[in-house]
């Protein structure tokens, strides 16, 4: 079969048929399921098998860049872009603008009486503690897990 022909049908196969084509070519299945992936392979493949695949020189270089350990196999991950330091800092919350900044009260009224928790360096002052959330201020008061933002009304601020 015309060789050019036979990578033009390629373009026509369901993924599920080029699977199956790849598997006939490679003698192994396919891991993907990418139809543009599939045909390019495919047709590197019957290319390689009529005229003859990667030169000798070639397939040494691979073999030694391959031998290398050191080579990674990940990118490396982007640097995190840091902010500059305030002069004074809003919370340990750095960034969260629903948050008031060190030394404010907030208040809120719970089952008849007036709850205030001061925001503290590290955390949240509450009669006599410091925790670390705001949820586990909620918790201490009305004693079981809720969001804090939440409990204490701070949701719809913006940043």
């Amino acid at each position: 079969m015309n060789m050019a022909k036979e990578i033009s049908t390629l373009n026509r196969l369901s993924p599920a048929q080029l699977r199956e084509r790849y598997a006939e070519v490679f003698g192994e299945r396919s891991r993907s399921g990418n139809k543009q992936f599939l045909v390019k392979r495919i047709a590197w493949r019957l290319q390689a098998n009529e005229h003859g695949g990667l030169s000798q020189r070639a397939l040494q270089r691979a073999a030694e860049l391959s031998a290398d350990s050191h080579l990674r196999l990940n990118p490396p991950p982007l640097p995190i872009a840091r902010a500059s330091p305030s002069p004074a800092p809003r919370s340990r919350y750095i960034g969260d603008g629903r948050l008031p900044g060190v030394g404010a009260v907030i208040t809120r009224e719970y089952r008849g009486r007036t709850v205030q928790v001061k925001v503290v360096e590290g955390g949240f002052e509450f009669e006599g503690g410091v925790h670390r959330s705001l949820s586990a201020v909620a918790k201490a008061i009305c004693g079981s897990h809720c969001n804090g933002f939440l409990f204490f009304n701070l949701l719809r601020r913006s940043a």
